[in-house]
């Protein structure tokens, strides 16, 4: 849990509740609540936390996974401890997701408030507004429910592989006085890989919200019905996109009548 690592990020730091309390700009005993999973941090908190820790807000966020295995399709290793969660992804839909995030990176990624927080609320909305919109996936990610939105779990894994082939480089950049991972591709995305339709669909979603800065697109995640929906920890439904309000669907449902 998040208040666990907290907890044990301010002991090894040798740090008060206190201290740690003034800097995030709340009180003590607001502080213990979260401590002790009672209480969510804001972004705007988690950003002041992370910094004081010294580390970005995506090691905050990523601390607070449970164990997931994610296997893409190609690893023959075992693990000697078993998973909370094992994630399997077909290899077409690797390939889908390097092409997508790769395109999403050219056209938006060296803007400044595109981190790697943002590109997860990305993603996710591609994915979750493509099901709405077409009733079929577009990247067929597995995306977890936290503190901080819904998180891609096989993220980290395509990224790493990504990185090792050259394919795209990993920066630490600063935003607002805080610690920023940062994705820039190295090769053009193949968009033979995807559709017209496909295309188009992102465009629209990167036009809509690309401009948001990582608190802002949490926000917005954190009011859609298949995050309220789910609790901490769990896989996110794609079939709760048919639930959205107003304010988050994309399909327009009164043609169809």
């Amino acid at each position: 849990m998040l208040g666990d690592f907290i907890l044990e990020q301010r002991k090894k730091n040798k740090m008060t509740q206190e201290y740690l309390a003034s800097k995030i700009g709340v009180s003590r005993p607001t502080y213990v609540q979260v401590e002790q999973d009672e209480r969510e941090l804001t972004i705007s908190e988690a950003q002041k936390l992370a910094s004081v820790f010294n580390m970005s807000l995506e090691e905050l966020l990523s601390a607070n996974q449970k164990e997931i295995e994610v296997d893409l399709g190609d690893d023959k290793t075992n693990r000697s401890v078993k998973p909370e969660m094992r994630i399997i992804m077909p290899k077409a839909n690797v390939k889908k997701f390097k092409e997508v995030l790769l395109y999403l990176l050219e056209k938006v990624g060296a803007r400044p408030n595109i981190g790697e927080t943002a590109i997860y609320k990305l993603l996710y909305f591609i994915d979750f507004d493509y099901y709405e919109k077409f009733e079929e996936q577009l990247i067929g990610a597995t995306y977890i429910k936290n503190h901080f939105g819904p998180t891609p779990v096989e993220f980290k894994k395509i990224t790493d592989q990504m990185i090792e082939k050259g394919e795209i480089e990993k920066i630490k950049s600063n935003y607002f006085q805080h610690d920023q991972k940062k994705y820039l591709p190295r090769r053009e995305a193949d968009l033979k890989l995807l559709s017209a339709q496909e295309i188009q669909h992102i465009d629209e979603v990167l036009a809509r919200l690309a401009w948001k800065n990582a608190a802002e697109l949490s926000d917005y995640s954190h009011s859609d019905t298949p995050w309220k929906v789910h609790e901490m920890g769990e896989k996110i439904s794609y079939e709760t996109v048919f639930y959205r309000d107003e304010t988050h669907s994309v399909r327009n449902y009164a043609d169809e009548l």
